[in-house]
């Protein structure tokens, strides 16, 4: 049985009413990213930094999982192999969806971390710069990965992207690294690859499927499915 590993990006939470960098009126177009969501941006100016992301952790607790989660987390539970879900975003949609052990590579708005000794702790709706760390008092800051800064668990990635048959990217605009670089590693050691989207990336894909996710991401998983009729739920 096949083992999958599916990054998932922007694209995949749009139609729940979460934008993308692209969005023309979206919240991102009201910041300079460079002040918002950068390490130099915090050190200048927590109060805009925190500000920015109170915004988003709102936006994202008020957004709904849509039909494309729920096929991945049906995905998760019914497909015979192993599925490995990766995902860009930092919202919680894939696990308010059910799937479990998504691998957040740019953090997630759910998390805190301390800026001077690296705790982590549930983010409460709010936080300033006036949010301290409960183990040290030092500067709390979201737990998200910002420009500049490593990717979490990039290790255990490339160790999956090694081990995969077929890589599935849904909703990604192939232009951020190093996830833009996942079709290239994972094809490179055998695997087949997958992109579904509203327009081709312009990745090296052996097959493309266009169309809105919430569409296209549930027919897909049914028909992958309807190919394993052996399959049982899992966990």
């Amino acid at each position: 049985m096949k083992t999958i590993v599916i990054l998932t990006g922007a694209g995949i939470s749009a139609e729940s009413g979460l934008g993308t960098f692209r969005d023309k009126d979206g919240l991102w177009t009201r910041y300079d990213l460079a002040e918002v969501a950068t390490p130099e941006g915090f050190a200048r100016n927590p109060a805009l930094v925190h500000g920015f992301y109170n915004a988003r952790r709102a936006n994202a607790a008020g957004a709904v999982p849509n039909a494309a989660h729920h096929a991945l987390a049906r995905l998760v539970r019914e497909y015979p192999g192993a599925v490995h879900l990766v995902t860009q975003n930092v919202d919680d949609l894939h696990e308010r969806a059910g799937t479990r052990g998504v691998i957040h590579m740019h953090g997630a708005l759910t998390g805190a971390l301390c800026a001077d000794c690296g705790t982590r702790w549930p983010a409460p709706p709010e936080m300033s710069a006036d949010t301290p760390c409960p183990r040290c008092g030092g500067r709390a800051r979201p737990d998200i990965v910002w420009f500049g800064e490593m990717p979490y668990r990039m290790d255990e990635i490339y160790t999956l992207l090694a081990e995969a048959d077929l890589f599935v990217a849904i909703g990604t605009s192939g232009t951020v690294y190093p996830a833009a670089g996942f079709v290239a590693e994972a094809a490179q050691m055998g695997a087949e690859t997958l992109e579904i989207n509203l327009e081709p990336s312009g990745g090296v894909f052996d097959r493309v499927l266009t169309g809105p996710a919430s569409r296209v991401v549930p027919a897909w998983v049914e028909g992958l499915l309807s190919e394993t009729p052996d399959r049982g739920t899992r966990g």
